[in-house]
């Protein structure tokens, strides 16, 4: 059984096309064609080698611009208000937003952010969301702060959705890293709150 294997691995090594040998040993990214039409999808480091699903997509695509609000309210909070601590998460969540976008790169999955301004969004619910947020911040710094742990409370509430959607291990290592963040981000707008 054990020598029928080996049989069976070698020649299924010697069958594949060189250039998906190559592309694997060096750990690129890459969508190509092969010659007999077919497409080969690489790895990038700790990518995997399977198709995203939907919902993969769909949570990569919503979590990049969730957390431009997080980020874009953050900014105009400190204009408002100038407390240091919208000014320092609004520079975390340039990161996380970072970070959506090396996955969504990895995977060549369109940015829903290009070309945004601060304020501007492609999901019409989170257009809303950052529109009704800024609203609310504007009233005082304490609604400013309360803005801060509703944005963290979803955020986190989201990632937990999406993190049981993900199928790739980077993927669900990204999420988790930002979970850990949000929850650091709710922890100082409560302390703040706590203050009044």
């Amino acid at each position: 059984m054990i020598k029928k294997f080996s049989i069976f691995a070698l020649l299924a090594l010697i069958l594949l096309p060189a250039g998906v040998l190559a592309v694997e040993a060096q750990g690129t990214s890459s969508m190509r064609g092969s010659p007999d039409g077919t497409t080969v999808t690489a790895s990038v480091g700790s990518a995997q080698t399977f198709a995203l699903t939907a919902d993969e997509i769909s949570w990569l695509t919503h979590m990049r611009e969730e957390e431009k609000v997080a980020r874009d309210v953050y900014l105009r909070m400190y204009d408002n208000y100038k407390a240091p601590v919208f000014k320092n998460i609004a520079i975390s969540e340039q990161r996380h937003m970072d970070a959506i976008k090396k996955l969504l790169d990895t995977y060549s999955v369109p940015d829903p952010a290009a070309g945004k301004g601060i304020g501007e969004f492609t999901n019409p619910d989170l257009q809303k969301l950052y529109d009704d947020l800024i609203v609310q911040g504007s009233i005082s710094k304490v609604e400013a702060f309360k803005v801060g742990v509703i944005i963290e409370e979803t955020d986190i509430d989201d990632l937990n959705k999406a993190i049981a959607a993900a199928r790739h291990d980077d993927i669900i290592t990204v999420y988790n890293n930002l979970l850990l963040g949000s929850c650091n981000h709710l922890d100082a707008f409560e302390s703040q709150l706590a203050k009044y």
